[in-house]
């Protein structure tokens, strides 16, 4: 007889913790809710002290979880590790960082100001980076972790009038393969997830637009916007044992766009 394989019980987080920062909202809350589904306890990072809060209790209200939301700024080191302090003090154990918190400033490169520039790689780049190098101790102990980042299809390919973006995101693609190698002897697997389109609340502004609209419909195979739930199975598989032979992988969830 051969072995049984483990199968779906692969996708288990029953008793895990989760970081997740960006998570009270967009592509975030919509990880975080994922994670939740399969049995992880989730940390909710965001700066707004209040939609954390109401963010939380959505979740506890859906799933029988342990939800607590920290307001933090990631880009400031003693705030993460503060933070990173809290969730332990709190769950006793970090296995799963989601670094989701980014913002987008669009613009023709002679438009934009450094300080705008800055800005961006300051939460993509910077943010990431510092959530990243606060929880790997903790990982490193249990000799077991799983760091997902949030890249883009635009770390991967260009689209005008968005430098600071494509910049940004093409800095957390090198550096979760750069992490992921770093981190593999120690059992910690690093890796991103590259979203393409999706219609967050960074996205409307632009979304009713009929460049953009046009856009969409051109530049993905499926012709549309992504929908928030189409993140989750993302988010499950990375976070999850399902994925322990990946390692400073991009996964792109864009509909099409990098295929065409």
């Amino acid at each position: 007889m051969t072995e049984k394989l483990p199968g779906i019980k692969q996708f288990d987080l029953t008793g895990r913790t989760a970081i997740i920062t960006g998570g009270s909202k967009g592509l975030g809350l919509a990880m975080a809710e994922g994670l939740a589904s399969a049995g992880a306890n989730i940390a909710l990072i965001n700066r707004n002290a209040e939609e954390g809060k109401n963010a939380a209790l959505s979740l506890t209200d859906a799933y029988p979880v342990k939800v607590h939301s920290i307001a933090a700024d990631i880009t400031q080191e003693d705030q993460v590790n503060q933070m990173v302090d809290r969730v332990m003090e709190t769950f006793g154990r970090i296995d799963i960082l989601i670094n989701s918190a980014g913002i987008n400033i669009r613009g023709a490169i002679n438009e934009l100001s450094l300080e705008q520039f800055n800005q961006v790689m300051e939460v993509n780049v910077t943010g990431t980076w510092l959530c990243c190098k606060a929880v790997v101790p903790y990982m490193k102990e249990q000799k077991k972790g799983n760091i997902i980042n949030l890249a883009s299809t635009l770390g991967i390919v260009g689209l005008a009038n968005r430098t600071p973006y494509t910049s940004s995101k093409g800095a957390v693609v090198q550096m979760t393969r750069a992490l992921g190698l770093e981190l593999a002897p120690y059992n910690i697997n690093v890796n991103a997830i590259c979203p393409g389109p999706f219609l967050t609340e960074m996205n409307i502004p632009v979304a009713e637009t009929e460049e953009v609209k046009n856009f969409i419909v051109g530049a993905t195979a499926l012709a549309r916007w992504g929908e928030l739930r189409e993140i989750q199975g993302a988010a499950i598989f990375l976070a999850s044992d399902a994925s322990s032979y990946m390692v400073g992988s991009m996964l792109t969830v864009d509909g099409g766009w990098t295929a065409k």
